[in-house]
């Protein structure tokens, strides 16, 4: 049996924080479960993020957090200049 190979691509996952449910938060680099259920809680009780800054609004999401997961959510429509 001969089986042609594909090259090895490399996938971008990259997130809405203003739409993604929990199950994919919980993707993103050191946002488990836990975390991404409050990052939905912290959405629907205190409304959309206007930026990824926002995002530390949420227990458990400090600076280091916020850094780790910055290249994996897509931007927020006229925000994240910094």
């Amino acid at each position: 049996i001969e089986i042609d190979r594909q090259t090895r691509e490399t996938v971008q996952l990259r997130v809405d924080v203003n739409s993604a449910d929990w199950p994919e938060l919980s993707l993103l680099p050191e946002i488990g479960e836990n975390l991404a259920k409050r990052i939905v809680e912290s959405r629907a009780a205190d409304g959309p993020f206007r930026d990824h800054q926002d995002l530390r609004r949420v227990r458990g999401i400090g600076p280091r957090t916020l850094e780790r997961v910055r290249p994996y959510l897509k931007p927020l429509a006229d925000a994240d200049v910094a």
